[in-house]
């Protein structure tokens, strides 16, 4: 499950409200961040309901998802869409990984999964609807938060 990917995103999306929710992209950005809140909130429910527990990262990834999101909505509204680009490409293929690894008789963890894979995937091409390819260093910028979304993958599945 990616609920430290969910919650990540929730964290971005609440740092990019912060800069630019009173903008134009004010309600794009709250479209998105309620859909990332349910997805958290799913995880959330199957976490207490198979007695797992969620990384022990989350205060950092709280901090480090608001700092990540108010940084790139500062640079501008393109920049804010390019850090939507990079993270949902992250998740997309790490949803698409745990979909496909996932052991016989957990269909509906699997329907699960590739409804929201399908949601970011859906965030993503918002982004580049709305400019995000025309931000300043564009494959620079999604470049480091791509390695910077796998790293924290990588750390929340072993901490």
């Amino acid at each position: 499950m990616d609920h430290a990917g969910e919650y990540g995103a929730e964290r971005i999306y609440a740092g990019q409200l912060a800069v630019l929710g009173r903008g134009p992209k004010g309600d794009l950005l709250r479209h998105m961040l309620e859909q990332e809140t349910v997805h958290k909130q799913t995880f959330e429910g199957l976490i207490a309901a198979r007695r797992s527990r969620p990384t022990a990262m989350l205060p950092i990834w709280r901090v480090a998802g608001f700092a990540l999101g108010a940084l790139t909505a500062a640079l501008g509204e393109k920049a804010a869409m390019a850090c939507t680009v990079a993270v949902e490409e992250t998740i997309d293929e790490h949803y698409a990984a745990q979909r496909d690894a996932l052991p016989e008789g957990e269909q509906e963890l699997a329907e699960t999964i590739e409804r929201f894979r399908l949601e970011e995937l859906e965030h993503r091409d918002i982004g580049l609807e709305h400019g995000a390819e025309q931000a300043p260093a564009y494959k620079l910028l999604t470049g480091l938060i791509k390695a910077g979304c796998k790293a924290a993958i990588k750390i929340s599945e072993a901490v």
